[in-house]
This record gives C-alpha cells, sequence and structure tokens, in this order.
C-alpha cells in the first residue's frame, strides 16, 4: 500500500535528489578532466561537451539497476523495519546532508569525495534515529574511510611515480626523446586501454564478479584489448602522428585517423582538410603566471642563477630544435562578464540584445572561465622548479591521456551516480510499496536524469574543482597528466577488488602530488593547496554527518498537535 501521506517528502527529496546530482557533477566529474584541461591537452568547453557525454553513458547505459538502501551497509536497517515512513524520512535527510555539503564544498573549491558524503550523511542519520554504525574495521566502515584518507593518496601517489619515471628515463630525458617517443607511444596506448578495459570488466556495476567472470576471461580480454590496440597503433597512430609532428602538415587532425598509412603519401587524400598554415604544436609550457608587474618573473623565481641559466638555455634550444611548436604567448585573460555582459551593458534589461547577452552568459560562463593560469607567485615558483621537456614529446602523451580521461569519466558515471540516486530509490521504492526495501531497482528513467545532471553540473560549476586539482598542485604537462590518471586509475581497481571505499579525489590528488615528487624537489609541489583539499577530505565526514543528523533530529523531535 503506498505511503501517499508522505508524498511531500517524496517530492522534497526529489528536488534533492537533483541538486545532489548536479553538485556530485560540479565537484567528483572534474576529477577525470583536471589535469587534462591544466596540461592544455583539452579546452574548457571541449571538456564539458565530454562531460555530458560520458556521465551519461556511464550513468545510463553501465550505471546499477540496483541500488542498496544503505550505501556500504554503513549503517543497520533493522531500526527502520515496521516504520517505511522513518526510512524515507531518514534517506531525505541523508540527501539534504549530501546535497548541502556538496553545494557548499564545490563553491569553496574543495575537491572532496560524493562516496564519503553520503556515508558521512548516513552516518549524522544513523545517529539521530539511534541506529547502529558500523565504526569497527570492517568492508565500506567509518574506519575504512578515514583509513582513505592516507592509503589511497599513497598508494595512488607511488603508481603515478612508477608511470611517469617510466616515461621520463626511457623516453623524456634520453638523448633523442622524440625518436624514442614515436617509437613507444603505440606500446602506451595499447597499455592504458588495456588497464582501462580492465577497469571496466571489474567495476561495471551489472557485470558478474571477476571470479565469476573468471580469470582466464579477463586476461583473454586484457591481452586482446592490448595487442589489438599495440596493432591498430602501429597501422593508423603512427602514420598520422608522423604526418602531423615529422613533416608538419597542420591540416591533419584527429578525424584523419582512418587515413592509416595514405598518409604516408606524398599527398594523401585528405578529407575535410585543417588551415595549411595552422599550429601543428602548441606549447605545453606556456607560463600560467599573469602579473600586472611586468619585473615580478624576475622577483618570485626562486631557482638559483646555475638552475635559471640551464632551463633558458633547455627551453632555447628546445624551440630551435622543434619549429612545428608555435608559443601561444601572453595575452590578457577576458572573464566570461567581459565576454558577455560588458558590452551590452548600456542598454536596458529589457533590450533583446541585452537578454540574449544575459542568456549567453548563463549557458557558457562555466566552461569559458580560464582555469590554467594564476596571479600567485608563490605557485609560480612551484611551477619553475618542474623540468620542461620537448613539446613535440608531450604531445604524443596527449592522446593517451584524453583516451584515460574519457573512461574514467564513462567509470564515474557508472559508479558515483548511486551515491545521488541510492537514497531517493530507497524512498521512492519504500513509498510505493509501503514496507522498507533492502535492495531496490532504479528505473531507467532516474538513471536518464541523473546522468543529465552529472553532465550539466561540470558545464555550469566545474570549473572550482579544475581549479583546484590541476596545476594549482604543481606544473602540469600532458606526460605527467596522464601518468597522473593513469596512476589513479590503478588505485582505484587496485583497491576495489581489497574492498577498501577510495575517493577518485583522493587517488589523483596523491597521483598528482606522486608525479611532482618525481621531479626529485620537494619545492615542486604546493603543499599549501594539498593541505587545503586535505582538510576538504577531513571536513567531509562530519560536515555532511552534521548536516543530515540536525535535518533528522529536528524531523523526530519536532511538536505537532
Amino acid at each position: 500500500m503506498a505511503l501517499t501521506k508522505y508524498g511531500w517528502i517524496i517530492a522534497l527529496i526529489s528536488i534533492l535528489f537533483c541538486v545532489s546530482s548536479f553538485m556530485n557533477g560540479a565537484n567528483d566529474v572534474a576529477n577525470s578532466y583536471a589535469t587534462s584541461v591544466a596540461a592544455r591537452t583539452l579546452t574548457m568547453p571541449q571538456v564539458g561537451f565530454l562531460s555530458m557525454i560520458t556521465e551519461f553513458v556511464g550513468a545510463v547505459a553501465l550505471g546499477s539497476r540496483v541500488t542498496n538502501t544503505i550505501k556500504n551497509g554503513i549503517i543497520s536497517i533493522d531500526r527502520f523495519e515496521g516504520n517505511p515512513g522513518s526510512l524515507i524520512l531518514a534517506m531525505a535527510s541523508a540527501e539534504f546532508g549530501s546535497a548541502t555539503w556538496l553545494s557548499i564544498a564545490t563553491s569553496l573549491g574543495y575537491p572532496v569525495s560524493t562516496t564519503q558524503t553520503i556515508v558521512g550523511a548516513l552516518v549524522g542519520v544513523g545517529i539521530a534515529a539511534d541506529s547502529p554504525v558500523t565504526w569497527e574495521w570492517d568492508d565500506g566502515s567509518v574506519s575504512q574511510v578515514a583509513a582513505s584518507w592516507a592509503i589511497a593518496p599513497l598508494l595512488a601517489g607511488c603508481f603515478a611515480a612508477i608511470v611517469f619515471s617510466t616515461a621520463k628515463f626511457a623516453i623524456l630525458e634520453r638523448k633523442d626523446p622524440f625518436k624514442l617517443g614515436m617509437m613507444l607511444i603505440p606500446f602506451y596506448v595499447a597499455f592504458t586501454c588495456a588497464i582501462l578495459a580492465l577497469f571496466i570488466v571489474v567495476e561495471t556495476p551489472n557485470a558478474p564478479s571477476l571470479e565469476e567472470f573468471g580469470a582466464g576471461k579477463a586476461a583473454g580480454i586484457i591481452l586482446g584489448v592490448f595487442f589489438g590496440m599495440l596493432a591498430l597503433s602501429y597501422i593508423f597512430f603512427r602514420p598520422y602522428l608522423q604526418r602531423r609532428l615529422v613533416k608538419g602538415d597542420s591540416r591533419i587532425k584527429f578525424y584523419h585517423l582512418p587515413l592509416g598509412p595514405l598518409l604516408l603519401k606524398e599527398n594523401p587524400p585528405v578529407y575535410f582538410p585543417a588551415k595549411s598554415d595552422g599550429v601543428v604544436v602548441i606549447d605545453y609550457y606556456e607560463n600560467a603566471y599573469n602579473s600586472q608587474n611586468s619585473s615580478a618573473d624576475s622577483i618570485i623565481d626562486s631557482r638559483t642563477g646555475s638552475e635559471k641559466d640551464a632551463v633558458t638555455a633547455e627551453t632555447s634550444a628546445l624551440e630551435k630544435a622543434n619549429p612545428l611548436v608555435v608559443p601561444t604567448g601572453r595575452k590578457r585573460i577576458v572573464t566570461p562578464e567581459e565576454r558577455f555582459l560588458a558590452p551590452t551593458k548600456h542598454l536596458s534589461v529589457a533590450h533583446p540584445s541585452r537578454l540574449w547577452s544575459f542568456t549567453k552568459y548563463f549557458l557558457l560562463q562555466g566552461v569559458t572561465r580560464e582555469c590554467v593560469s594564476h596571479e600567485d607567485p608563490r605557485l609560480h615558483a612551484t611551477h619553475s622548479r618542474a623540468k620542461v621537456y620537448d613539446n613535440r614529446v608531450e604531445h604524443l602523451f596527449t592522446y593517451c591521456q584524453v583516451l584515460s580521461a574519457i573512461l574514467m569519466s564513462i567509470a564515474h558515471g557508472s559508479n558515483d551516480v548511486a551515491n545521488a540516486i541510492g537514497p531517493w530509490a530507497a524512498a521512492y521504492s519504500t513509498y510505493q510499496a509501503g514496507e522498507v526495501e533492502t535492495k531496490v531497482p532504479t528505473p531507467v528513467w532516474a538513471l536518464v536524469i541523473a546522468g543529465f545532471l552529472l553532465g550539466a553540473g561540470f558545464w555550469f560549476f566545474g570549473f572550482k574543482i579544475i581549479r583546484a586539482l590541476g596545476n594549482r598542485i604543481t606544473q602540469m604537462s600532458p606526460s605527467r597528466g596522464f601518468s597522473t590518471e593513469l596512476g589513479a586509475a590503478i588505485t582505484v581497481l587496485l583497491a576495489s577488488r581489497l574492498g577498501l571505499p577510495v575517493s577518485t579525489t583522493q587517488c589523483l590528488a596523491g597521483a598528482t602530488v606522486g608525479v611532482a615528487l618525481m621531479n626529485f624537489d620537494v619545492r615542486a609541489v604546493n603543499w599549501r593547496q594539498i593541505l587545503f583539499i586535505f582538510s576538504g577530505w577531513i571536513l567531509t565526514l562530519p560536515c555532511a554527518g552534521l548536516l543530515g543528523g540536525l535535518v533528522m533530529a529536528m524531523a523526530l523531535n519536532t511538536p505537532h498537535l
């Protein structure tokens, strides 16, 4: 029998579910793309469109069709048996705590874990409802969540450092890095695809477990993907790189990859060619520091004179050796307010042109903000500690980085959609059935809404977390960004098999630090930003728990006639 008298709570939790999904996208989706933007591999508009697609596909195509009522079994369901109305109230309170904390954290630029946010909210609700909370060390317990604050970043840092060290010592710092890069980049592409294939096989919610699926089948898929992508890379990818980077043909774009060996001809049949005088390779190490003081660069650079001379000489040599590299140059940053609102500021509010400018600003302000440059002299000093590598070699890693970012985003959409939809699905199912459900079906239309809102959240507010996790920690480049993403993916995969509730946010932050420390200089890491990010992790559990618990406690103890 449907609990019709609680319809107002269902309406409220439906609104909170939408807010939670939206803010989940604004905060957590940025994890997958932060390093790609910081490394100048992708622009914010490109990432905006990609996130809308990848998060939607992940949530709808791969999202779990069955949602656990209580996330990770963090609180006991027994307390609500025979009282379905209290469960609906509890889930609404938890959704409120999650949505509110994610909104606050995103506005402050805290990259927090959405999984640990809902766990914290449920803990608060459980305490308020006098429901037993799993504190001791157990799968998904509060103890494991707290331990992941250290375990996840350390593991990810180690894996990312290992991945970057292979690129650093096998390619980047060798005598002829570009030649070696052209030889070895197909292996990196194949290895990346194999790791991410394993990630999808293991992590897809509707797929059987690895034990049920069979280790032999999984190994066959991984090896098949590796050798298949290796063959495709040599047949199609290398001719593309040869034409674009060696011959400097700027007409060639990524959509010419299917031409493969035809690109090796003197005059290949190029369809939809780009400009023949376009840029082949951008400067991935363009100075991100924007200062009003023209002499500031010489003031804040903390390197010694010999270090400065060495880097200057190295950069000059790279420019001479790579005439295809075009520095983008210093330019003033135009804000969305200047771009969309300022030109029509003199018109009346009701003028059609003014209204159109408001509309453009509303729709595009989130993906047209500058997220790479900064005005912090201390951060510029931190960036100056990083070694500069050949831009053409860095360009080789952009393809691996984009691939890993896309697939990580799909995996995020498939897994983390349950963080927002879980409490709502529990309340909605209980409302319809009239009794408490431990596992509930997730309507496909709800996954569609959640998938859209995940992408939309990033589109409008993802720039805040992109800034926090991008080059605010260290100097980022495509090779470093690729190593960071792959190290984080390996950590999430390993933690999943061990049953540890790690966060992709924590893994990516730790991986970034691990790659930064491969400069063999602790000053290459912005430790102030790391402390800021870590404080957000610490605050997540108590803040989300306090918000959810207070609402639950007030609702349970409110006087009524």
